[in-house]
């Protein structure tokens, strides 16, 4: 039996190749395949099964594709929910792979479809090996409980915590937890870094396990995780199996007069890190570097859109493509070629913004507008004095609201500066002409030891 676990860069998303006796599973592919094919190819298997543990929120997924370009069948659950397959089983139905025997576990919760699927060899018929937990059970949390329903987020953490320890709970200690998302993943929060995991280990620290069902359905139910515009997309698409990958493969790279004359009715997208963007670039575009695109790309462009690129490098564009396709943004129609250099160079117009650090921020004192652009929780937890909030993702919709006055100058910050990148593209856009990237945001601001908020 062999076991591979591949990640999906930047949105900490797992999907993993269970293969034995010359037979594979795939466990929640996304929606370009290659890497599964590659690895089921090197294990020497071929795909009998695609599996899908529940529609998945965040990224397209590639069941379908995969079933057809391999002839593999695609097991889901039978709730209505789930998108095509080929065999939609019922609680406590069984597939097998070579020797190994896979059983369905209707998990809901998460969302209402949520299954896990345990796995069993032969040496062990009465505990688990491992279980593909989908998004039901991280390494030490759970899945966020909202997505169905905000208003049902309690209820339905009860229903999570009922899942699992009626059926996650008994499959024994030594049983390896594989779930479908790592620390990062926008579908939940507080995940431990850790290489791996057992259901005895999670016993020992994860809060499904160590609170009450009363204690874990609150404090579950009343985290403020903000919800994407591309994850009701994603539900939909995932919904009907998923995308085929995007054609054409390779984005074409621009010359600067093609992006001058397109950028007026387009999102030009600046996939640099947010110094560079504030020493100089193309006037209206927005600043979301190349690690925040598969999330903040989704923030400002959608399915609709025509989307331009400005990289640092020629090589950055197509991997910020591959970025937001998997999200199912494909209007990307080029990139920047030569990068900001070429239009730096080429006299076209460059707008800038500042920078600004923490110990100068300090002391600017009243005379600076400050805006934070982190997740609730994080605000919460300590900010700095006076500071104004709305998370970034919300700032375009809700600017107006927050009484900031574009004449005179707005330091923002975030965690170390990237998000506050984002949210200061949208500030110039706005028309605010003085704003300032705090370098190092409130990491920098707790490591010098200043004064803190936390109202």
């Amino acid at each position: 039996m062999e076991l591979v676990r591949i990640e999906t860069p930047k949105i900490s998303h797992y999907a993993y190749v269970l293969a034995d006796g010359g037979e594979a599973v795939v466990v929640d592919p996304r929606r370009d395949v290659d890497a599964y094919l590659q690895a089921v190819q090197s294990l020497g298997a071929r795909i009998k099964y695609v599996m899908v543990t529940h529609r998945q929120e965040d990224f397209v997924l590639g069941s379908t594709h995969l079933a057809q370009v391999t002839g593999a069948e695609i097991i889901t659950g039978d709730h209505e929910l789930f998108g095509p397959g080929t065999q939609r089983l019922a609680e406590g139905e069984c597939v097998s792979v070579g020797d190994i025997t896979l059983k369905v576990l209707h998990t809901p919760g998460h969302t209402p479809e949520s299954c896990s699927y345990a796995i069993f060899t032969p040496q062990n018929k009465d505990s688990a090996w491992g279980v593909f937990t989908g998004d039901t059970l991280f390494f030490g949390t759970t899945g966020r409980t909202d997505l169905p329903d905000a208003e049902k987020s309690i209820e339905n953490a009860g229903l999570l915590y009922d899942s699992v320890h009626s059926k996650i709970a008994d499959l024994g200690d030594t049983a390896l937890i594989l779930p479908a998302h790592g620390p990062g993943s926008v579908c939940g929060s507080g995940m431990a870094h850790r290489p791996s995991s057992t259901l005895g280990d999670e016993k020992q620290y994860n809060d499904v396990f160590t609170l009450n069902r009363d204690e874990f359905s609150r404090k579950k139910g009343g985290e403020n995780l903000p919800r994407p515009p591309y994850f009701e997309h994603m539900e939909k698409v995932n919904l009907d199996g998923g995308m085929t990958p995007r054609v054409p493969f390779s984005t074409p790279l621009l010359d600067v007069h093609t992006i001058a004359k397109a950028q007026s009715e387009s999102l030009l997208l600046d996939c640099r890190e947010p110094e560079g963007f504030a020493g100089g670039h193309v006037s209206g575009s927005f600043s979301v570097w190349l690690g925040g695109m598969p999330v903040f790309g989704g923030w400002v462009a959608d399915k609709q859109s025509t989307v331009y690129l400005v990289s640092d490098r020629d090589q950055d564009v197509e991997e910020a493509a591959l970025h937001l396709s998997r999200i199912g943004i494909d209007g990307v129609a080029g990139g920047l070629s030569g990068g900001f250099s070429s239009w730096r160079s080429s006299g076209q117009p460059i707008e800038t913004s500042g920078v600004i650090t923490p110990l100068e921020v300090n002391q600017a004192g009243s005379s600076l507008q400050v805006l934070d652009v982190r997740e609730l929780d994080e605000f919460s937890g300590g900010h700095i004095p006076g500071a104004k909030h709305m998370f970034v993702g919300h700032l375009q919709e809700h600017l107006n609201d927050l009484g900031l006055h574009p004449e005179m100058p707005v330091a923002v910050t975030c965690g170390v500066g990237h998000r506050a990148g984002v949210a200061v593209s949208i500030l110039l856009r706005a028309g605010f002409q003085d704003v300032r990237n705090v370098l190092g945001g409130m990491s920098a601001w707790k490591k010098l030891d200043l004064p803190l908020d936390r109202d």
